[in-house]
């Protein structure tokens, strides 16, 4: 039994079931025993691997979207530049050397990363050595003062939320207890929430991702007024419905979000129709969301392949080919499809790259 399950049983029989929102962020966030505390999980050899680690390409067409859009703001003298969970620091290494194409851009950025864990944050370190002299925030608002531009990669759906089943005539709080042996188990709450009126089919499952759409809020407040924009890439719907989207992954399988607490990354699916109107209550300007594979399309990826590959050996070149195809694959899994792509701008900023017929500028080969 991991330490984290002992204390996690010891809790619940001390105060009672857990909701699904305080369980994740005791898997995720726990300062001794959890997950994205105590380990580097991204990579080959990790439990998963996001698309900057497949390939460059992403990273720097990233770095040359965020420089479009300041371009776009006016090149102010001085902006931030955000990322919020940034891994390893492989998208922002290669978005800032991307970046060093368009004259005055890194000139005027200065590097904001907001990550909570210890180990990743020395992770994160070692990349952008000689690139940036990176501020590391543990929180959002603290990141933001003045003109952002804002990077979410893989970010909002390791972000806590609840869920609520419909039973009867109500909605009753699905929750992580105890079963007869003493195992984490799912259960309900006894009585129905009466702050749901949501009509749906008996069973269907509700979920309420309260600290993502807080997260998508503070941030579109905060360039509806500085001006900046943001950009959410993440595995989800463009539609709200219903349906149980927690999982988890571990050595890169799915694996059962109960059996090994802190062992394994709990993830939910972003509902990207609620992302966008979050967005547009608290000021900002919403673009999409698009498919990745559509939004990779629209900035470059296929010329930025071919120009890497003009240059590689065959066998660089084959996994060039590769790189792209996993991440424009389509159909229910393929990242080009499963992934979203959701940007938020300050009002006056026209047309994003990505969403309309903007096109990024060259990048050096």
């Amino acid at each position: 039994m991991s330490a984290l399950k002992a204390e996690l049983i010891r809790l619940i029989r001390d105060e009672g079931p857990l909701s699904i929102s305080r369980y994740m962020a005791l898997c995720l966030g726990h300062p001794r025993h959890g997950y994205y505390m105590t380990r580097d999980p991204f990579g080959a050899q990790g439990d998963f691997t996001t698309a900057p680690e497949i390939s460059q390409m992403f990273g720097e067409l990233i770095g040359l979207w965020a420089a479009t859009v300041w371009r776009a703001m006016g090149e102010p003298a001085s902006v931030r530049l955000i990322e919020l969970g940034p891994g390893r620091g492989t998208l922002m290494a290669d978005a800032l050397r991307a970046a060093q194409a368009v004259p005055g851009f890194r000139e005027a950025l200065s590097v904001h990363l907001v990550e909570m864990s210890p180990v990743l944050r020395q992770a994160q370190a070692r990349p952008l050595a000689g690139l940036a002299d990176p501020a590391w925030h543990d929180g959002i608002a603290e990141a933001l003062d003045g003109p952002a531009i804002v990077i979410a990669n893989e970010f909002l759906d390791a972000l806590p939320l609840d869920q609520f089943m419909r039973i009867g005539s109500g909605w009753r709080e699905r929750l992580v207890g105890l079963d007869a042996a003493g195992e984490l188990a799912f259960g309900l709450a006894a009585e129905p929430e009466p702050a749901i009126a949501i009509v749906a089919p008996e069973g269907a499952i509700l979920e309420q991702p309260l600290a993502a759409l807080d997260v998508v809020a503070t941030i579109s407040s905060h360039i509806a007024q500085a001006g900046g924009a943001a950009l959410f890439i993440d595995y989800g719907s463009a539609r709200s419905g219903f349906g149980d989207t927690l999982q988890a992954m571990k050595q890169q399988l799915y694996a059962d979000p109960l059996a090994e607490p802190g062992e394994a990354d709990l993830t939910v699916h972003v509902d990207f129709e609620r992302m966008a109107q979050a967005g547009l209550r608290a000021g900002a300007a919403v673009h999409g969301p698009a498919t990745q594979r559509d939004f990779l399309a629209a900035i470059g990826l296929a010329q930025r392949a071919q120009a890497l590959s003009a240059k590689a050996t065959p066998e660089q070149a084959a996994a060039i080919s590769t790189a792209f195809d996993r991440l424009t694959e389509t159909g229910a899994t393929g990242m080009g499809e499963l992934f979203k792509v959701l940007a938020l701008s300050h009002p006056g900023l026209p047309g994003l790259p990505g969403f309309d017929l903007h096109r990024l500028p060259e990048q050096q080969t």
